[in-house]
């Protein structure tokens, strides 16, 4: 088993959720085959992954979206005027990342060419 390491290039490993998986929500089929980058290694049942973004599947990839178009709006609606008129345009239009936290043994290297 690999120990990972923060800028290890990784990919979810494909197979059948089990129930334990369901309880905990570190294992879901739509996770299978996404690409990423470590960020952080807790522990061997938590290691974040922050997934390329062009590897998000339609719906995951427009619900991504969705989310962070929310928080833009929360964000905004919860500065004055002024405040916003300080901000550059990529500040308001800032990006969230998609980060899943994986078992260490839902992963396996990513090939290099992805």
């Amino acid at each position: 088993m690999p120990s990972w390491k923060e800028g290890d290039r990784v990919r979810v490993v494909s197979r059948p959720a089990t129930p334990d998986d369901r309880k905990t929500g570190r294992y879901f089929e739509h996770m299978a085959g996404l690409i990423g980058t470590v960020q952080a290694v807790y522990s061997p049942e938590e290691v974040a992954v922050k997934v390329d973004p062009d590897r998000l599947g339609e719906v995951t990839a427009d619900v991504h979206a969705k989310a962070v178009q929310r928080m833009r709006d929360k964000f905004l609606s919860s500065i004055g005027e002024e405040q916003k008129k300080t901000l550059t345009k990529e500040e308001l239009a800032f990006n969230a990342h998609f980060v899943l936290l994986v078992r260490e043994q839902d992963l396996e290297p990513a090939s290099a060419e992805g």
